[in-house]
């Protein structure tokens, strides 16, 4: 199955795997599963990292991504547009373009966000 792995999900994957519930690490440890990451967290992650709210490097990012076994998805244009059906039930703009992406690739989410509850047709790992 694929997975999409909410920016937070792979950040406590890479610093703090003991803050994964038990349900997302066995998702995230299982073979048959596609873990896939957008290009979108990486952006978040390396705004965040400049403004100094993350100590994550790009090369600690690309490391783990490589260790983690994880695809990166691009943000594609069928992304962006499905933002415009896409509720405000949440305002941060990254994961409103993470759960654009999880819906229009009918793929789970990994995510500790409660919110992303809110969004009809989105199914949740956690």
């Amino acid at each position: 199955m694929r997975l999409l792995l909410d920016t937070a999900t792979f950040i406590y994957a890479v610093e703090a795997p003991e803050r994964l519930s038990k349900r997302a690490n066995a998702a995230l440890q299982s073979a048959e599963n596609i873990l896939e990451l957008s290009a979108i967290s990486i952006t978040e992650i390396a705004i965040k990292a400049a403004l100094g709210k993350l100590k994550l490097s790009a090369d600690t990012t690309r490391h783990s991504i490589l260790d983690l076994d994880i695809r990166v998805m691009s943000y594609t244009l069928e992304h962006a547009l499905r933002l415009f059906e896409v509720p405000l039930h949440h305002r941060d703009p990254f994961d409103r373009q993470i759960i654009a992406q999880a819906l229009c690739e009918k793929i789970a989410v990994v995510t500790p966000d409660e919110k992303f509850r809110l969004y009809t047709g989105l199914k949740i790992i956690w």
